[in-house]
Formats: structure tokens, sequence, C-alpha cells
């Protein structure tokens, strides 16, 4: 499906781009279009790749007039571009939203001008019962991009979204910073040793967002079943496998944070259609009858369990290590070489 086609990847330059740029650059794909704000990275990359295929634009989500400039041709698009901190969303929230919310709205309705066959918006864990500014803006951001699919025609522009947890050694992770504090001989700062995080490689990531252009219908949330761990144990894994004995600095739960995150509410659960390794969530499709809301209800809903990382497969110690050294940042630190 991606033969002779243009993909465009709007904040292309974070891990997420990089990983599906190695993905597709060796396949018949006829153009990437890296769309991002940030023109050290994009220089960075572009010296990395050396390819042709590969076009840089500089541009803001935030700015529609500087995506439709990257927009002609287009095909495809993922869409990465976000604010991800949650410390940063909690000191500036409304700068979250222009930029997870009206910026993909703006995504949305430059790819439905321009004619874009499939958009896939990815989203995060922290949407699902979300009680910090990131996940709220997260949250807003799938609901407009559910609210977009159901105005246009599915035929010419299907828009559809995958949610995940947290990618493992991504750009800003717990990961790189156990390693840093561990080579540095420092404590690694736990804020709760029993926080459990569900666990997704790069790989996965990229995966998941093929599965959902694959199979997504229009307003479809497509989930990836995915083990998760506690934070104490996944530190006393990088511990184990560095030699290292470092201890534990408990600076206990930090604002904006919880003690386990939510792949699927108790109501998407109820909703969800299992596909093996996959959930999909079909998009609710009612009218905007009001007395629905008010006078229909499912009795059934109440004996629903949400899914999240504290009731998907819990990986030990032992799990946890193998499962790091199959990601490449870790072996590179493990062998003490450069990465990019």
């Amino acid at each position: 499906m991606f033969k002779d086609k243009k993909l465009l990847i709007t904040g292309g330059t974070g891990s997420f781009g990089n990983a599906v740029l190695k993905r597709f650059l060796d396949t018949e794909i006829d153009q990437i279009r890296i769309f991002s704000r940030d023109e050290k990275k994009q220089d960075e990359m572009r010296n990395l790749y050396k390819n042709n295929k590969v076009k840089f634009y500089i541009g803001d989500v935030r700015d529609i007039q500087s995506i439709k400039n990257a927009m002609y041709g287009v095909d495809y698009i993922f869409h990465a571009a976000a604010l991800k901190q949650v410390p940063s969303c909690e000191f500036f929230p409304l700068e979250a939203v222009k930029t997870n919310v009206l910026g993909t709205d703006n995504v949305l309705t430059s790819a439905i001008e321009f004619g874009v066959k499939k958009v896939i918006c990815l989203s995060t864990d922290k949407a699902a019962y979300p009680i910090n500014a990131m996940g709220i803006s997260k949250a807003m951001m799938e609901k407009v991009f559910i609210s977009k699919s159901k105005t246009v025609d599915p035929d010419r522009t299907t828009i559809c979204g995958t949610r995940y947890g947290n990618v493992m050694a991504s750009r800003g992770s717990v990961i790189p910073l156990f390693i840093q504090q561990i080579k540095a001989g420092k404590p690694l700062t736990v804020t709760n040793p029993d926080m459990t995080r569900f666990l997704m490689s790069l790989e996965e990531a990229v995966e998941l967002v093929i599965y959902a252009f694959l199979n997504g219908e229009s307003g479809d949330l497509m989930v990836q079943k995915s083990p998760a761990s506690s934070i104490g144990d996944l530190a006393q894994a990088l511990i184990q496998l560095f030699g290292s004995d470092s201890k534990l600095n408990i600076i206990g739960t930090r604002h904006g944070e919880k003690l386990y995150e939510t792949l699927l509410t108790k109501e998407e659960y109820f909703a969800a259609q299992d596909k093996g390794k996959f959930y999909r969530v079909p998009a609710d499709k009612r009218d905007l009858n009001y007395d629905k809301y008010y006078h229909q209800g499912s009795k059934i809903l109440s004996d629903y369990k949400e899914y999240n990382s504290n009731n998907t497969e819990r990986l030990n110690i032992e799990q946890i290590k193998e499962l790091l050294l199959t990601i490449d940042y870790v072996q590179k630190e493990l062998k003490g070489g450069c990465h990019e």
C-alpha cells in the first residue's frame, strides 16, 4: 500500500519519526516528509540518513499554512507532533492545548482539504482517565480526530488513531535517565517502586501504527496489548544488567503522576473488539440526538473493568532484563559505544 506513495510525519524528528524512517527507507515508498519546527534535529537527520527519499519541512502544527506547504501530493499522514512532557504541560497548559488539540485540528483540516487518503493520530495512555494537562490535551486530541472522522467521507479521507504506553528508551523517558545515573555512580531516582507502567518498544509503536493504517476504519482507536512492570523492578533489572551497586533514591510520586496507567477505560473496554494482539475501539456513531444520551444506558457496563498496567501481564525482573536486551539503546550503552 505504500509503494510509490508519499508519507508525511508530523513531529518527525522525534524517536517515532526515526523509527519509521528505519522501517520504510528500504521499501518502495516514494517519499517520506519530515515536518517539524526543530531545524537542528532536521539537519542531524539529513546528515544521518543521506537519502533522497526523505524531505524536510520546517513548520509548526499550530500554523495551518505551514502544514499546507508540506501537504501537497501527500497520500498518508502519521501525526506524531505533540507536547509530551508532563511537567512542562502542567506549567503551560495552554501551550499543550495549542499543539495537541488545535494543532491536530489544523493537521486534519489540511488533510481533508488536500484529499489525503489516511491519517493516523498518535495518542498516549495518559489520555485515559487523565489527571494532568498533557493527558487532558491528548484526550481532547482523540475527541477531535473522532469528531472529525464523522464529518468527512471515509472513502476520501480515513482518520483513525492509536494509543500506547511508555515507549522504552524514547527521548526523555526513564530508561536513559536510569542508565545515565548508573554510569555516573549515582542512586536511581525512583518516584514510587510500586508504580506500574506499560512497556513497549519503538518498533512495536511503529507496528501498531501500521496495523491501524492497514485495518483501521474511520474513527477507530487501536491499542496494542502490552506487558507492564513496576518502576522498582525496572530499576533493579537495569542495575543487574549493568553490574552496578547503585541504590534507589525514593523521591515519591510527582505532581500529575498516577500509580498506574490505563490503555482502555472501562467504557472503551466494553466497546472494544479483541483482535488478538490488538484491541479495536470503534467510534461512537450516535448522532446529536441528545435524548439517547439522557434516556438510554447499559447495565452491562458496570460489570466491566478497565485495561490498565495493574491488571495486564506483569513482568518479573528476569523478564524485564530479557526485554531490555532487545532494545538497541540498551545494547549500545552496555557495550559503551556511541549512539544517535
